[in-house]
């Protein structure tokens, strides 16, 4: 019975997920941009958030993106799912070479130290 409504989830989830231009080459480690609407009472604007990608969670539709930055010395974390319709575009920056899955220890670190090696092009 299980199998049965997991198929029915993930048959009912494939025609709603929506492809954005740089979703693919996202991966833990990337600095990427990201642009999303931000509707503030009767207006909506466009904002941009660049960071690092410090977690990934591979849920279906229910997929999300853990970006951390710093802003005037103080560290911000936010959480955006991915298939949002809010989100325009994803821009990548620099991508990473990193040997974990979570990067939650670049929370301890300084600016300095949370510097992650490059990834040559191939």
């Amino acid at each position: 019975m299980k199998m049965l409504e997991q198929n029915l989830i993930k048959l009912f989830e494939k025609p709603n997920l929506r492809p954005i231009s740089g979703m693919k080459q996202l991966s833990v480690g990337s600095l990427i941009k990201l642009e999303y609407n931000i509707q503030e009472g009767d207006k909506e604007r466009m904002q941009t958030y660049e960071g690092l990608v410090i977690a990934k969670q591979n849920r279906g539709l229910n997929q999300t993106i853990t970006m951390r930055r710093k802003i005037q010395g103080v560290g911000l974390e936010q959480i955006f799912p991915v298939n949002s319709p809010k989100i325009k575009s994803v821009t990548l920056i620099s991508p990473s070479k990193v040997r974990r899955a979570k990067l939650f220890f670049t929370r301890a670190l300084s600016a300095k130290a949370t510097r992650l090696k490059l990834k040559r092009p191939a």
